[in-house]
């Protein structure tokens, strides 16, 4: 069993540590930030009262896929009751649907399965859940830098021995896990020790958000008349059950698109929401937060080994720290968990002690499962940037990539076909890929005499020069 060090005990890192530690190694979780979470059975208070400052998004609107509660439900059976006693609330994304819609539910609909809180409510209930499995938090303690072995020769690749932290110390490891999310530091500390840069690529992924957050008088939350992601010309809106009584509502437009900024008013945001009749009723509570603005988020690719040669080895990217995508479709703590199973199982047949051949057969997983995630989803992301670009240009958009129209008609088609509508929530919860969808025998069929013909945008909503008018 190995002596490691998850640095970052946000969502990435505290699932990469239970899985880890579960498993029977000694994992300890370093956290820059000072402020511990409330106690499991007071974690609905994290939401006023818990400071994390090193965390951007971490009052932001947050969505959890049925395929992240999959494997958190099988994995991390400590998580399970600790989230159920923050008030985490468990719903079947395709229950919440209209049955006119859906139809009658069936047993396989359970894989639609998922839990849903606010950011601080879920992290205060899994911190606790973590230290319940063995995990020893430290917070406070803000990592400068990596320890390695010493070497004499200028091309020999650095072997990571540790981290170095802000007050002077040096704390070893026998294996490194950065779970830093998309700002990690690492490629810094790496070239600070002497080794060649990692591959990176990354890119503004070209959406501005503005969220809010609200909470009813009786408890209750706003009836689904749709999807929780829902498209229309020039905007998307997502509709985010909480826990406790809460929920969110994010207004998702092109960062290009200027005339929009004026959604950060609370009072257009509202009279933009009020112009889609199956968004608008998540309006009737007690706004709980003002119109938060997200932007300049990254979608980032990174790999440890170039050229088929580790750039170090001793330490590994896990989540956001290796691959981070656009927030709105929701994918990042699944790709987190999957990418943190990867690791798990690797360590369960490779000694960390063998250094070299971890750090390769983890970048060759990586790539194999994780990369093409990421790939499908800035695809996904691409063709809706620059259908809203088309949109605020007054453009009809047009691309030659007929897995787009296809996409587009998938889910026109699943408004009038239940089958069709489990096949596309399958691809929303990320629980299947739309090419393995489309290689079921007859749905390609049926999705094109469905929803072939469909216009652009199937839900009703205002056209851009109704959303403009509402917001002057």
């Amino acid at each position: 069993m190995a002596q490691i060090l998850v640095l970052g005990a946000g969502l990435a890192g505290l699932s990469t540590a239970m899985l880890l530690a579960r498993d029977g190694h000694g994992v300890t979780a370093l956290e820059r930030d000072p402020a511990p979470p409330p106690p499991p059975e007071r974690a609905a208070e994290a939401w006023d009262g818990w400071q994390r400052r090193g965390v951007n998004q971490f009052r932001l609107p947050h969505l959890m896929l049925p395929r992240w509660w999959s494997l958190v439900r099988d994995e991390l059976p400590e998580a399970g009751p600790a989230l159920a006693a923050a008030g985490a609330r468990r719903l079947n994304t395709l229950e919440v649907l209209p049955e006119a819609r859906r139809g009658p539910m069936r047993p396989d609909d359970a894989r639609f399965d998922t839990v849903t809180a606010r950011r601080p409510v879920l992290e205060a209930a899994l911190a606790g859940a973590a230290e319940a499995a063995g995990v020893d938090i430290r917070r406070g303690v803000a990592v400068t830098g990596l320890t390695t072995t010493h070497t004499t020769s200028a091309d020999a690749v650095p072997r990571v021995t540790g981290v170095l932290t802000a007050d002077g110390r040096a704390l070893s490891a026998d294996l490194v896990v950065d779970c830093g999310g998309r700002r990690s530091a690492l490629p810094a500390w790496l070239r600070a020790c002497g080794a060649r840069p990692p591959t990176e690529e990354r890119a503004d992924c070209g959406f501005v958000y503005y969220g809010r957050h609200f909470r009813s008088a009786d408890g209750e939350q706003p009836a689904s008349l749709t999807n929780f992601l829902q498209h229309y010309d020039s905007a998307s809106v997502l509709t985010l059950p909480g826990d406790d009584g809460t929920w969110s509502v994010v207004l998702t437009v092109s960062a290009r698109d200027k005339a929009l900024r004026g959604l950060r008013d609370p009072a257009r945001w509202h009279a933009a929401l009020a112009g889609y009749p199956l968004a608008a009723h998540w309006d009737a509570g007690e706004p709980i937060s003002g119109v938060d603005v997200m932007a300049g988020i990254e979608d980032r690719y990174r790999r440890l080994v170039v050229e088929g040669e580790p750039v170090a080895t001793g330490v590994v990217a896990v989540g956001d720290a290796c691959a981070a995508t656009n927030p709105s479709v929701g994918r990042g703590a699944s790709l987190a968990m999957i990418h943190a199973c990867l690791l798990r199982d690797l360590l369960r047949e490779t000694d960390p002690e063998d250094h070299d051949k971890l750090a390769r057969r983890f970048d060759e997983a990586t790539a194999k499962v994780v990369e093409p995630l990421y790939r499908v989803t800035l695809w996904f992301d691409a063709h809706r940037l620059a259908e809203l670009d088309a949109d605020a240009a007054g453009q009809p958009y047009r691309t030659d990539d007929r897995r787009w129209h296809a996409a587009k008609a998938l889910f026109a088609a699943g408004l009038a076909d239940p089958e069709l509508t489990r096949a596309h929530l399958s691809v929303a919860a990320f629980i299947a890929l739309a090419s393995d969808v489309f290689a079921t025998p007859g749905v390609a069929e049926r999705v094109a005499a469905l929803g072939g013909d469909a216009p652009p945008y199937v839900l009703p909503g205002p056209s851009r020069a109704e959303l403009l008018e509402r917001i002057r």
